[in-house]
C-alpha cells in the first residue's frame, strides 16, 4: 500500500474543498449573512490541513487499483467530515450526525434530507448543499485529475474507482486530457441550463441551485415544495436537462468530434430513452384523471420519470398519491438508474441490458444446447470478466440492500418506508415513499439507521467495492 500517495491526494482534496467553500462564502457576503463565517473558518481549516498533507511530496507516484479505490473512499469521507462542520457551527443543522447525513447526501448526489423546513436555512447553507451536488456529480477526483498534473500512468485507477458504471475507458490516450474533456462537457451543459432558466424568468439564486442539483442529478431544492412552484416551462427545462445529464458522457464526446456512427451505436442510450418514453406513457395514462388535462399529466409524468431514473429526486407533485401502478414504476426506475458514465446513480441501464441478454442466451442454450452465441453490447462482444463483475456487483448489492433494510426496520416504520428508504439511498435517488416520500424526509430515523443510510449513499455512489475494500483487513497489509 502506497500510503504516501494516498496522504498526498487527500491533502489536495482538502485544498480543493477549501476552494469550493468560496462559493457559500461569497453567497453569504452578497446576502449579508453571518452564517458565512462558519464556512470561512472551515475553509481555512481545510486549507491548513491540506497544505500540511502535501508539504512532503511522495517519492513513489505509482499506485494500483487497490490504492485508487481506498484513496477515493477516504477522499469522499474526508470531504463529508469537513463539509458538514459549517452546518453545525452556524446552527443551521445543530446535530453533527444530521449534518453528516445532509452533506453525504449532497456529495453523493443522493438528495435525501433530514430537514423539515428547507426555506429556514441561510442562503449560504442552501448554496453549499446544492453546490456539493455539482462537485460530486462528475467526481471530485476526476476534477483533480483535470486540473492537477500528476505523474505516473496509473491515474486511471482513480477514475475507475470514482466513475459510475461497469467499466470506464479513456476518451483520449492521456487520463488528464480525458478528465478535462469530461469536465468541459459538464460545465458547458450546466451553463446552457443556467442561461435557459434565467431566460425563463427564474431568479438567479434558484437558477444556480436548481442547475447544480440537476447537473449532479442530486435533487436538493431551496423551496419546501421542491420544483412544484416553478412554471410549467421551467419544469420542462429541468426535465430535459435531468434526462441529458443521465446520458453517458461518451455519447456527447462522439457528437463533439462528429463520430456519428459511434454515437448511433450507443445502445445503452437508446434503451435509456426507450425506458423513459414507455414509463412516461404508462404513468400519463394511469394518472390522467388526477390532473386538469392530459398535457398536465404528461408534464408531471415526464418530470417524475426523468427525476427518478436519473436519480435526481426533484418533485413537482405528491406522487405518493398516484395509483399503485405508477408508484411501482417509479420504484422500479430507482433500481434501473441512468447510464454508465453519467452523473446518475442506480444499477445502470448497461448492466440491466447485459443481464437481459444473458438471460436470453441461457434460454437459447436450453432450447439449442449446441448453439454458440456471443453476448454483444454496443456492437462489441461482452467479455467474461465483464459478466463476472456484473454478477458479483449485483450479488453484493442485494446483500447490502437486504442487511440495510433489516437494520433500518428496527426503527419500527412500515415496510414500504424501510424498503424505499434503503432503495433511494443506495441508488442515490433522494425521496422514497410513505414517510420518506415526496413530502417527507429522513429526520425521524434513529442515529443507527442514519449511519446505515449514509453508508448506503457512499457505497451506491462509488459502486460498492471502493467502500467495502476499506473494511477488508488485507487491504492495509504491506506485501
Amino acid at each position: 500500500m502506497n500510503y504516501s500517495i494516498i496522504r498526498y491526494i487527500i491533502g489536495w482534496v482538502l485544498n480543493f474543498e477549501a476552494c469550493f467553500m468560496v462559493v457559500p462564502c461569497v453567497t453569504a457576503v452578497i446576502y449579508g449573512e453571518r452564517e458565512g463565517l462558519a464556512f470561512a473558518a472551515v475553509m481555512v481549516a481545510c486549507l491548513v490541513l491540506g497544505m500540511l498533507l502535501i508539504a512532503r511530496k511522495p517519492k513513489n507516484h505509482t499506485f494500483y487499483l487497490k490504492e485508487g479505490f481506498v484513496t477515493v473512499s477516504l477522499s469522499w469521507l474526508v470531504l463529508s467530515l469537513m463539509g458538514a462542520l459549517p452546518f453545525v457551527l452556524n446552527g443551521d443543522i445543530p446535530s453533527y450526525t444530521d449534518a453528516m447525513f445532509e452533506i453525504i447526501s449532497g456529495f453523493t448526489t443522493t438528495g435525501s434530507s433530514i430537514l423539515t423546513e428547507v426555506e429556514g436555512l441561510a442562503r449560504c447553507s442552501l448554496m453549499w448543499r446544492s453546490f456539493t451536488h455539482w462537485v460530486g456529480g462528475m467526481g471530485v477526483l476526476v476534477f483533480i485529475l483535470a486540473v492537477l498534473p500528476m505523474a505516473g500512468g496509473s491515474n486511471m485507477n482513480l477514475m475507475k474507482a470514482e466513475s459510475p458504471g461497469p467499466q470506464v475507458g479513456k476518451l483520449v490516450p492521456k487520463v488528464r486530457r480525458t478528465a478535462m474533456i469530461l469536465y468541459g462537457m459538464y460545465v458547458f451543459i450546466t451553463a446552457v441550463q443556467i442561461v435557459l432558466l434565467l431566460v425563463s424568468g427564474m431568479p438567479l439564486f434558484d437558477t444556480l441551485t436548481i442547475t447544480f442539483g440537476t447537473a449532479g442529478t442530486g435533487g436538493f431544492a431551496v423551496l419546501n415544495d421542491s420544483c412544484a412552484s416553478y412554471t410549467s416551462v421551467q419544469q420542462v427545462i429541468i426535465t430535459v436537462f435531468m434526462i441529458l445529464f443521465g446520458i453517458n458522457f461518451n455519447a456527447y464526446y462522439f457528437l463533439f468530434i462528429k463520430k456519428w456512427k459511434q454515437f448511433l451505436k450507443c445502445e445503452e442510450m437508446r434503451w435509456y430513452l426507450i425506458i423513459i418514453g414507455v414509463a412516461t406513457a404508462i404513468i400519463t395514462v394511469n394518472t390522467v384523471g388526477m390532473f386538469s388535462s392530459a398535457a398536465e399529466a404528461l408534464r408531471h409524468a415526464a418530470f417524475q420519470v426523468g427525476s427518478i431514473i436519473t436519480t435526481t429526486g426533484y418533485v413537482t407533485t405528491n406522487y405518493d398519491l398516484w395509483p399503485p401502478l405508477s408508484r411501482g414504476i417509479l420504484v422500479t426506475l430507482m433500481f434501473i438508474g441512468a447510464c454508465a458514465g453519467s452523473t446518475g446513480g442506480g444499477i445502470k441501464v448497461s448492466r440491466i441490458v447485459i443481464l437481459a441478454k444473458t438471460i436470453r442466451k441461457e434460454l437459447q442454450s436450453l432450447v439449442h444446447p449446441r448453439s454458440i452465441e456471443k453476448i454483444k453490447f454496443e456492437g462489441h462482444p461482452v467479455e467474461h470478466e465483464t459478466l463476472r463483475s456484473i454478477n458479483v456487483f449485483l450479488i453484493t448489492y442485494l446483500m447490502i440492500f437486504t442487511a440495510s433494510v433489516l437494520i433500518v426496520s428496527l426503527d419500527g416504520f412500515d415496510l414500504v418506508t424501510n424498503f424505499t428508504a434503503v432503495a433511494t439511498t443506495l441508488n442515490n435517488v433522494g425521496p422514497g415513499l410513505e414517510v420518506v416520500g415526496a413530502t417527507g424526509n429522513f429526520s425521524a430515523f434513529s442515529a443507527l439507521s442514519k449511519y446505515v443510510l449514509m453508508f448506503d449513499m457512499l457505497a451506491g455512489r462509488l459502486e460498492i467495492f471502493p467502500v467495502l475494500l476499506c473494511f477488508y483487513p488485507r487491504t492495509w497489509k504491506k506485501f
